[in-house]
């Protein structure tokens, strides 16, 4: 269960951005070199907490790469993502016509939480 009790969407709460990604075989390492690109220049932006880019184990993995990142507040990732620079570099990503790249993003709040169990180690 989730140990925050702050209301899912208060103003303020930390937020999940999700973004999937099917991007052909032979444009992955491009891909994932722009976007390393455009990840270091989110780190720099007030609010941003961390971020990583999952690459399937699978070629036959539909989407192939899955962007995780946190950030303080909505309102730090809207101010983020409205930063010139990273509109103009998104914005060339998505039209090279040598990458051609499906996406779908969203911000999220937990639903519900697990951790793992500790064990104890028992003498005998």
């Amino acid at each position: 269960m989730t140990t925050d009790s702050q209301p899912v969407n208060a103003p303020g709460s930390s937020v999940t951005f999700i973004n999937i990604f099917e991007v052909s075989a032979e444009h992955l390492d491009s891909f994932i070199a722009q976007w390393e690109q455009r990840a270091a220049l989110m780190s720099t932006k007030s609010g941003f907490l961390d971020s990583r880019l999952h690459r399937a184990r699978s070629s036959e993995t539909r989407f192939q790469l899955v962007n995780v990142s946190h950030w303080e507040s909505q309102e730090a990732w809207e101010a983020a993502t409205a930063d010139p620079e990273f509109r103009q570099r998104t914005q060339a990503a998505q039209d090279d016509p040598q990458t051609q790249i499906a996406s779908s993003r969203g911000l999220y709040d937990i639903a519900v939480e697990f951790s793992a169990v500790a064990q104890c180690c028992r003498n005998p």
